[in-house]
């Protein structure tokens, strides 16, 4: 299978596991990628989400494109360090999961997951049922290598305008081909949600810094995440990052993600100087 359960995912190891209701899992962050972005967390989280929905219902349908009322960024997470992930499902059917869940590091909360649903398509559609079983099975039980994944590459950002403290846009190329679509996923590859919401985060700090020398702003929170179409390999994406007037030390931007004028992903991220 090559790539697949290794180069987009995120969990090694499922324990505390009560069917349909609550799962923990483990995951090590291999010390040779250059970076794990804080978007990659929610990511894990979400995985670990999917895995206890996908067996729920028997592997029948996977969640995709879950739309998140609020994420907290409370930490970075550093390569070499280990994740601890949690879920809690509030309902979970052929149709849809609800879920929350968090993300451990070191003891220390990294992330909070808060009132997300994920929509249930046909597991046919994206991947093999027999292949997810048998997958989930290892993870709850010996687990699965670590070290696997690589980091991620292979798409290219292109800049656009900059207007300091008030705006920035870009343009995302899609790549035809990557590693990531090997497990996002092998019969449909989809470009992940959480690096297309990681890119427009990177717009709306970019925005920020230069319109200051003050403190540096990091995102701390992350409100009405909503990913509207799937993209497809090759798609062009383009970015738009809008800054309000800064409020008891907060910047927010609004996130707007569009293909060909049409709107794909929107978000709005709190901006804030976690040291003070």
């Amino acid at each position: 299978m090559g790539d697949h359960f290794a180069a987009f995912s995120f969990v090694d190891r499922i324990h505390d596991y009560v069917p349909g209701a609550r799962a923990r899992a483990t995951f090590s962050i291999p010390d040779h990628v250059p970076a794990f972005p804080s978007c990659l967390l929610a990511e894990a989280v979400g995985q670990l989400a999917s895995w206890i929905a996908m067996a729920h219902i028997e592997f029948r349908g996977r969640p995709v494109a879950a739309l998140a009322l609020e994420t907290r960024f409370l930490r970075d997470a550093q390569p070499g360090e280990s994740l601890e992930l949690a879920v809690e499902l509030e309902s979970c059917d052929d149709d849809a999961v609800a879920y929350h869940g968090w993300a451990d590091v070191d003891g220390a909360r990294a992330l909070d997951l808060i009132d997300c649903l994920g929509p249930m398509l046909p597991l046919t559609e994206f991947d093999s049922p027999a292949a997810l079983r048998e997958r989930f099975g290892v993870l709850c039980s010996s687990g699965a290598p670590a070290g696997r994944f690589h980091g991620i590459d292979g798409f290219h950002v292109e800049p656009g305008t900059l207007v300091p403290g008030k705006s920035a846009t870009a343009t995302l190329h899609v790549p035809e081909t990557a590693p990531f679509f090997r497990d996002h996923f092998p019969r449909r590859p989809v470009f992940p949600a959480t690096l297309l919401l990681n890119e427009m985060i990177q717009l709306a700090l970019q925005a920020e810094r230069g319109a200051t020398d003050g403190p540096l702003l990091v995102p701390v929170r992350m409100t009405n995440v909503k990913v509207r179409a799937f993209t497809p390999p090759g798609q062009v994406l383009d970015l738009c990052a809008e800054l309000a007037a800064p409020a008891s030390g907060m910047i927010v931007a609004s996130l707007t993600a569009r293909a060909h004028g049409r709107m794909v992903a929107t978000a709005r991220v709190d901006m804030a100087d976690r040291a003070a």
